[in-house]
């Protein structure tokens, strides 16, 4: 007779093989979306947030909502917005990080008002969509260290709202105590990679920690709304910004290998001058050498043709058209994006209206006209990343 396990023992294998996985995740952010996704999935939740710990704060660094994604076109944009929560007792998030317990709450507008906590409804009201039932659960490291929380709100039975359960407790308490140790080691990964370009920064002051942020977020966005449209699978999109958004980081990490008279020369490179600035994207790509992994491999392929042009103009090859991979033509738009509508030492930004018009006008010159479609799509998306990190 044929051995069947019970719904539970599937659950708890599908639990494990999540928590393995996470352990393949390199960049916090699709971490952190692959945390939120899959605790959403075992609860069948609409919507959650994770809040990460910095100090005596809480501060808002994730969030989905079928509901609201539905509803907005860019509804990405919310992912970058930027609030904090003191960590005290009067809200959920900051009593569940305060006290290391875990809130279950059937009604959050009907919590008792014996309780020090209570919900804050301005976002319901904002997006004019209804919380009702919601879990919290402490992120806690195996040093009993805790990194954040994670909410969960309105779990689903047959499409109608209901209550989380005590399993639902026990399976995200799982999933957020292993989700810990790989939210620290992808903080230690995000943090080590904005050293390396602060390290690049002290020899070239365009290269700061705002801007290749900036173009690391650009650049997810604008493949996601392309991977969208060309039907890609939702894991595909999923691992390739794990990847993408380092990768573009770094797009410019090769400037270290540049001159000090060259890098912070304060007027025009001339020609001799501008094909040795050019090396940099050999440099960038030498330091990825050997390819041991997806990511050197995705690291080097932009380091090396990300001042490539649509009609071959670029360099260092003189690539053109589908002869540049997709990755190094996304982050030739972040870059130049991000380059013209920030203020240097040696420019002011360009107003908004002349950027695009500009980005407009080098469709299938400077960019790949499928890029440009997929970034005047995100627009608005773009804006946001821009208000996450802005220059100091």
């Amino acid at each position: 007779m044929p051995y069947n396990k019970s719904p539970e023992c599937l659950d708890l294998e599908n639990l494990l093989g999540i928590t393995e996985e996470l352990n393949h995740i390199k960049d916090i952010d699709s971490l952190l979306d692959h945390i939120l996704h899959n605790a959403r999935q075992f609860c069948k939740a609409e919507a959650g947030s994770i809040f990460l710990r910095e100090k005596d704060h809480l501060v808002f660094s994730y969030v989905q909502n079928d509901v609201l994604v539905k509803r907005e076109k860019n509804y990405n944009k919310r992912i970058y917005d930027k609030f904090t929560i003191p960590i005290n007792r009067e809200s959920i998030a900051g009593y569940v990080a305060d006290t290391g317990k875990p809130l279950k709450i059937d009604d959050v507008y009907a919590i008792d008002s014996s309780v020090p906590y209570s919900f804050n409804g301005s976002f319901d009201e904002m997006s004019n969509y209804k919380t009702v039932s919601m879990l919290t659960i402490p992120l806690i490291t195996s040093r009993d260290n805790i990194t954040g929380v994670i909410q969960i709100i309105n779990p689903k039975l047959e499409n109608n709202v209901t209550v989380f359960t005590d399993i639902h407790c026990q399976y995200v308490t799982f999933l957020a105590n292993n989700a810990s140790v790989a939210i620290e080691r992808a903080q230690m990964t995000r943090e080590i990679i904005l050293r390396m370009i602060r390290m690049a920064e002290l020899r070239d002051p365009k290269e700061t920690g705002a801007h290749v942020n900036r173009v690391g977020a650009y650049s997810i966005e604008i493949y996601d709304r392309i991977a969208q449209k060309r039907g890609e699978s939702a894991e595909t999109i999923r691992r390739t910004k794990d990847h993408l958004r380092i990768a573009a980081m770094l797009h410019d990490v090769g400037k270290v290998a540049i001159s000090d008279t060259i890098l912070k020369k304060p007027a025009r490179l001339n020609e001799e001058e501008f094909k040795i600035m050019q090396t940099h994207c050999v440099s960038g790509a030498d330091l990825f050498e050997g390819n041991v992994s997806d990511l050197d491999k995705l690291s080097t392929q932009i380091a090396l043709t990300h001042h490539e042009k649509y009609d071959g103009s670029g360099y260092p090859n003189g690539l053109e058209g589908k002869l540049i991979p997709l990755p190094g033509k996304i982050v030739a738009l972040a870059d130049v994006y991000d380059a013209l509508i920030s203020k240097r030492v040696y420019k002011e930004e360009w107003p908004e209206e002349e950027v695009l018009n500009h980005i407009k006008s080098e469709s299938g010159k400077h960019f790949d006209p499928e890029v440009v479609e997929a970034f005047f799509d995100v627009h608005d998306i773009l804006k946001a990343v821009g208000k996450r990190y802005p220059d100091k």
